[in-house]
């Protein structure tokens, strides 16, 4: 694997590891946290796709934006367009003074998390063991 798309995928794995520990929390949980790591997973995520693909991208944390260039790699992400326009609003605007996520935004932000993550790895990491065949000719 390419070095570059190695390091994006770190970036993303470590979020998604802080979201999921953040959200074991019972006693006094930050929930912007959950929000927040679950957006920045979700773009990197973006982020590695396009690179993989070879599409360049601007450091914005817009996810739609972002899932609008990646779909001139892969079309299925489509189906997380609800999902990536709702976490788009806890890259910025829940980290300061003003507004604050619940219990609920924190669930369902990780949960929106999880399910992008889980397609996102299937397109950029090789699974072991798996050959490729070739055809004989």
């Amino acid at each position: 694997m390419n070095p570059l798309l190695a390091e994006w995928i770190a970036k993303a794995e470590g979020d998604f590891a802080v979201m999921q520990r953040e959200a074991r929390v019972r006693r006094i949980p930050t929930y912007d946290a959950i929000c927040f790591h679950a957006q920045q997973c979700a773009e990197k995520y973006l982020k590695a796709r396009l690179y993989a693909a070879g599409i360049r991208f601007a450091k914005i944390h817009n996810l739609v934006a972002l899932l609008d260039q990646s779909l001139a790699a892969d079309k299925s992400w489509e189906v997380f367009r609800t999902d990536l326009s709702n976490l788009t609003m806890f890259a910025v605007a829940f980290r300061y003074p003003g507004e604050s996520a619940s219990r609920k935004m924190a669930l369902e932000a990780a949960h929106a998390c999880r399910r992008f993550r889980l397609v996102a790895r299937r397109a950029l990491i090789p699974r072991k063991g798996k050959s490729r065949s070739r055809k004989s000719g």
